[in-house]
């Protein structure tokens, strides 16, 4: 088979020119896919009006348009004005009354309701209330820390959009390369299928590679075709999330293979640790459960109100009234009411209040422990997380480098006649799969990173 094959040599270096190109006489040369492409590679032309849209300013388009993070921030504004009404009501309110009361007289001209003065009376005062109990007191402090967890939840869901918006952006980046491989991948195969057809032509191979080299290229093609799906559906997802009206029109400026390093553990852990806002939350729960139990027991104690009038309160809507004689007599004049309200009996309305009330404070004392369990295993789950990604990331970039190399040493084996076309196809398939899973492992680092972030409140960024 090799005699034939040097007899047929013209036709063998014409069969090369579609796959490898010039070549030397000894030994064509079959050029190395590229495992490491950059950004700039991947992305096609595009026109002068499309955005280059940052990491940066995808995460302050999503603050402003993502729907569940601005529910949070309302929810915190929400229970801001809530404290503020809470403090509002402990403090003394002013109003001021003006009214006329009619009452049918008897034949005698004074009232028939015993609650009236006279048939005529015009009330023009105002009056200056306030109302002391415990239970607004807790109630406000209720209110205070409810606001204080609201911010807190605000905060979470402002790490966990990062998280989001990370993801969803680097899969751009991710889907963009792999259809640059996909692309390459193809045309791989479209010129082995051409190479077999060429030696069989020369009856260098059997039949049977032809076959094995078409399956392989519908196969590439059906990959291209896939891959421009998920490049699709990547951008649709990431341009539904930070823009406020439709806009496909924007690329990916990070290089998703940028250098980013992962922080030292000490440093990670202390930022970790301080001002952690799943931690506040849960402390601002568990002392707002406190207050519930204050504004419980409160019902057991009296409350006082002061009210303070001044005014007219008279026959006469005027400042001066006619007395007995017809001599003016001053209708302005002031009242002061203080009441105290005892409770008595409401058949353990109260108590049963107080043992709910005890119930929630319990279960916030749980849950308060149970977030700082937590912190503590995510701190180490989440810094492994990224410490195992960083690490696997360069072998997965050195397994891209291999399998590149390998497709084009079996390339060459397989036109010297010295290994098979399964050898070919296998090695085509191991450098598809490997540049995928190096994408998929930047992708998976820059998650970690942003995972971190969650903790720390600290984005890593190149």
């Amino acid at each position: 088979m090799k005699s034939n094959r040097w007899v047929l040599s013209p036709l063998l270096v014409a069969g090369l020119s579609f796959v490898a190109g010039p070549s030397s006489a000894q030994q064509p040369d079959v050029p190395s896919p590229q495992p490491v492409i950059s950004q700039k590679q991947a992305q096609p032309a595009t026109p002068s009006d499309r955005v280059r849209l940052t990491l940066q300013q995808a995460l302050e388009l999503a603050r402003k348009n993502e729907p569940q993070y601005q529910s949070a921030v309302t929810q915190a504004g929400l229970a801001r004005e809530d404290r503020v009404q809470a403090r509002d009501a402990l403090l003394p309110s002013a109003t001021f009354n003006t009214a006329s009361i009619y009452t049918e007289p008897n034949k005698t001209g004074a009232v028939r309701y015993i609650a009236n003065n006279t048939p005529h009376e015009y009330i023009s005062q105002g009056n200056v209330h306030e109302s002391l109990d415990f239970a607004s007191v807790a109630g406000y402090r209720r209110t205070a820390a409810l606001a204080a967890m609201a911010r807190a939840q605000a905060e979470i869901a402002r790490r966990g959009l990062v998280v989001t918006v990370v993801q969803n952006y680097f899969a751009v980046a991710s889907a963009e390369l792999k259809l640059v491989v996909a692309q390459r991948t193809a045309d791989e195969g479209e010129k082995f299928l051409k190479l077999t057809e060429n030696l069989e032509k020369g009856g260098e191979v059997a039949h049977s590679d032809v076959i094995k080299a078409e399956l392989q290229a519908q196969d590439r093609r059906r990959q291209l075709k896939e891959a421009q799906l998920t490049l699709l559906n990547a951008r649709l997802d990431l341009a539904v999330l930070i823009f406020p009206d439709f806009n496909e029109n924007y690329e990916i400026a990070e290089d998703l293979h940028a250098d980013v390093p992962l922080p030292p553990q000490g440093e990670f852990e202390t930022q970790a640790a301080h001002d952690n806002p799943d931690i506040r939350a849960a402390l601002a729960n568990a002392q707002a459960a406190g207050h519930d139990v204050l504004a419980a027991k409160a019902g057991y104690l009296p409350s006082v109100s002061l009210d303070y009038f001044y005014g007219i309160d008279a026959p006469r809507y005027a400042v001066n009234g006619v007395g007995p004689n017809n001599e003016q007599i001053p209708n302005l004049g002031t009242s002061t009411i203080a009441a105290l309200s005892l409770p008595l009996w409401n058949w353990g309305a109260t108590q049963s209040r107080v043992r709910q009330a005890e119930l929630k404070r319990d279960q916030a004392k749980r849950e308060l422990s149970f977030a700082q369990r937590k912190l503590l295993a995510e701190m180490r789950s989440l810094y492994s997380e990224a410490d195992t990604a960083a690490n696997e990331l360069a072998g997965l970039r050195r397994s891209s480098e291999l399998a590149s190399e390998s497709l084009r040493l079996v390339t060459l084996r397989y036109q010297n006649g010295e290994s098979t076309v399964l050898e070919v196809v296998d090695a085509q398939t191991t450098y598809a799969l490997a540049n995928s899973t190096y994408q998929d492992g930047a992708v998976r680092y820059r998650v970690a990173l942003a995972n971190l972030q969650t903790l720390t409140g600290v984005l890593t960024a190149p």
